[in-house]
């Protein structure tokens, strides 16, 4: 874990970069040497509280979309094929996809046409799939 914390951290293109806290649970991993090695780099480690899984039911519920619908049906073996995949699932994830929330509307800032052509906008190769209405 402290070479972990030392690629996170050291690097140009650092994961942490301009970062101020990283939030992790409470996994013994998350040593005292791993928490020096991200205060030298002025990042703060948060513990969360113990006995907490339903803490942030928001990124709970991307990460299990994003599994359920998109991980489990592909084979990946790259990372940049993983980041490829991780930002086309972002994009349908908060652009496309119903929001059973919101009425199930799908983006309430835009207008369409009632009359017009539905279009259908394929991610992935069609593992995602997403139909709207041409906008007016």
């Amino acid at each position: 874990m402290k070479q972990t914390a030392r690629i996170i951290t050291d690097y140009e293109e650092v994961f942490l970069k301009d970062k101020k806290y990283l939030i992790h649970d409470r996994d013994p991993l998350y040593t005292a040497e791993f928490h020096d090695i991200l205060k030298t780099a002025g990042v703060n480690p948060i513990k969360l509280p113990p006995q907490s899984p339903d803490l942030n039911a928001y990124a709970e519920r991307f990460v299990k979309s994003l599994k359920s619908e998109c991980l489990d049906h592909l084979i990946l073996s790259s990372v940049e094929q993983l980041e490829y995949v991780l930002e086309q699932f972002r994009q349908y994830y908060h652009h496309e996809r119903i929001h059973q929330s919101l009425g199930r509307i799908i983006e309430p800032k835009h207008r369409t046409d009632d009359n017009a052509e539905i279009q259908c906008i394929k991610r992935l190769g069609g593992l995602l799939k997403s139909y709207h209405r041409l906008a007016a």
